[in-house]
């Protein structure tokens, strides 16, 4: 009997010092049911959080599984609709840190393109947000202008990309421009701003040559949120999907009374929960084209085996990093 190695933990804390790499018999598939062999999963900051216990869902305790992102193969299928061989994305649930993961195949998506298993790993999450944040919320249309802050996050980059392909352009506010100006542009990027520089709504108006944003996307909220909020058009949108600063968002009562500036949120886990199968598959299949075309991609600072969580874990909470952290799972 084949053995599986997972991620899992018994208490909250900090990842780096709660997970244990265990391992146990792989479960067969009942009716209902896939057997996936993994190949890749990311760690993203809801990841962390979740096995810190403060983010939206709660893991069950003790001896939670870790992972809520990856791709993965079908070994085994017992469920109409999966073969052997697909390629898979876990849509819900947890368990995506581990050699192979046996679940409902409700939790899982198939991939219609064929795409490279470390950038399906990172499909989930970043650019579904990113396209949520372009079309969710505002009807843009070619040539509007779109602001963000942490436009070097694994969103932001998605924002940049997706954005180009809508012939969007963007406004980009980053923690430090030096370096990243260059990486930015190459993605798509239209202006690249260090966030609270100097007169920088006046340099990006300048810029945009007076064009206001319709929409803004903030990951950072405080006085980086006030910023995006001041950029944008009369009756434009701000919609919040993080909290980088940790610090929340205080509104000028002029912004909404005399800008008319419209507040939104957005959490992506909330969609899935509510959306249909046919929005979700149209979705995950549009992106799917663009990332198997290369038009979107996600960059990776590093990779690690699964045995090796626990550094890579530490690895992913750096501040300063050149991508995503991933492990590894499977060849």
């Amino acid at each position: 009997m084949r053995e599986n190695h997972f991620a899992s933990f018994s208490t909250c804390g900090a990842p780096e010092q709660v997970l244990e790499v265990k391992s146990a018999p792989v479960r067969e598939p009942e009716e209902g049911e896939l057997l996936v062999r993994m190949l890749a999963a990311p760690i993203n900051p809801a990841d962390i959080n979740f096995i810190q216990g403060v983010y939206g869902i709660k893991p069950v305790l003790p001896d939670s599984p870790a992972g809520l992102e990856g791709c993965g193969i079908v070994e085994v299928s017992a469920a109409p609709g999966f073969e052997p061989g697909d390629q898979v994305i876990l849509l819900r649930g947890v368990g995506s840190w581990a050699k192979f993961l046996t679940a409902s195949a409700d939790n899982f998506l198939k991939l219609e393109e064929k795409v490279d298993p470390t950038q399906a790993s990172m499909l989930k999450v970043n650019p579904l947000t990113a396209l949520r944040m372009l079309t969710g919320y505002v009807e843009l249309k070619p040539g509007d202008w779109v602001v963000q802050n942490a436009a070097n996050s694994g969103v932001g980059r998605c924002i940049i990309q997706i954005a180009k392909i809508m012939g969007v352009k963007t406004i980009n506010l980053v923690r430090r421009a030096e370096g990243l100006r260059e990486e930015l542009t190459a993605l798509g990027a239209d202006i690249v701003l260090e966030d609270g520089e100097e007169d920088m709504v006046k340099k990006a108006l300048e810029s945009t040559g007076g064009v206001r944003p319709v929409l803004a996307s903030n990951a950072v909220g405080g006085d980086s949120a006030l910023r995006l909020m001041d950029m944008l058009a009369p009756g434009g949108t701000m919609t919040t999907f993080g909290a980088m600063s940790k610090q929340s968002i205080k509104v000028p009562n002029g912004f909404l009374i005399f800008k008319g500036v419209q507040l939104k949120g957005l959490w992506v886990t909330q969609w899935l929960k509510n959306a249909t199968r046919a929005d979700i598959e149209f979705a995950y299949g549009q992106l799917s084209i663009w990332m198997a075309s290369g038009r979107l991609k996600q960059a990776v600072d590093s990779v690690y085996r699964i045995e090796n969580v626990n550094e890579a874990a530490a690895k992913a909470q750096e501040e300063f990093r050149n991508g995503k952290i991933v492990l590894r799972l499977g060849e």
